[in-house]
Parts: C-alpha cells; structure tokens; sequence
C-alpha cells in the first residue's frame, strides 16, 4: 500500500482553515463542487462535471479545529483523506494523509498533483476572506 503525506502552511487562524476544510461552499471553490456535511456517517459526493469525476465520501472523524477524515472513492480508488491541523502562533499547519492506494501508480501521482494543486486553491480563499 502507498500513502500519500502533505504538508502546508497558512497564516490564517485553525478556525478559518477547519472552515475552508468543512464547509461545503468553501469546498467548492478550492477541491469541487460538493454536498459534504462534517457530520460522522454522513455521505457525500465530491463532483467535478467537466471531467465526469464523481467520488463517493463517507465522514469518518471529526474533531474539531484538529481532525477531520473521510472516505475518498472514485475511478479506480478506494481510499481514506486525512486532515489533521495545528496552529503555532499566526500560522496554521495543515498536514494531509491520503492512504489506501494500492502503489504509487497513476492515481497516486494524480492525488498527489491534485492536492498540490488544490492547495494553492485554498491559499486563494483562505486570503480572500
């Protein structure tokens, strides 16, 4: 099994992150359109149209402001997103966990590509607010 590890870092206070992370408007301007509720149990789809991707979620954890992990599945993957955030002063320690990929293949690059790029996505919104 690979596992995919990110780090990043935001000079947003943890609360306005957990937001970003949770919220399912927000979702939706920095990883796809969505119906995501932090809710354990809860299912969801994550849907970007343009590339007929849908992934289907099911929340696993949430602790807020510091966790929150859920089921990511679509095309070829079954896996498990994991946030975990920290705050250190002025500035908010993302750190994301994507596990359950059968080996660093395809999808695996992609995931990895596209949480970078989703990223700087976030670090927009977060900067907008």
């Amino acid at each position: 099994m690979a596992e995919l590890n990110l780090d990043f870092q935001f000079k947003s206070p943890i609360h306005k992150v957990w937001g970003a992370l949770t919220n399912s408007e927000t979702l939706a301007q920095w990883v796809m359109e969505n119906n995501f509720k932090p809710i354990v149990g809860y299912k969801c789809q994550f849907r970007n149209e343009a590339i007929g991707l849908v992934v289907d979620s099911e929340v696993l954890v949430v602790d807020e402001p510091n966790k929150l992990s859920y089921t990511w599945v679509g095309g070829p993957i079954d896996t498990i997103v994991t946030w975990t955030l920290r705050e250190e002063g002025e500035t908010t320690h993302l750190h994301l966990q994507h596990s359950g990929f059968e080996k660093e293949n395809q999808a695996f690059n992609g995931a990895k590509y596209g949480w970078a790029s989703m990223a700087e996505q976030l670090r927009k919104v977060l900067q907008e607010d």
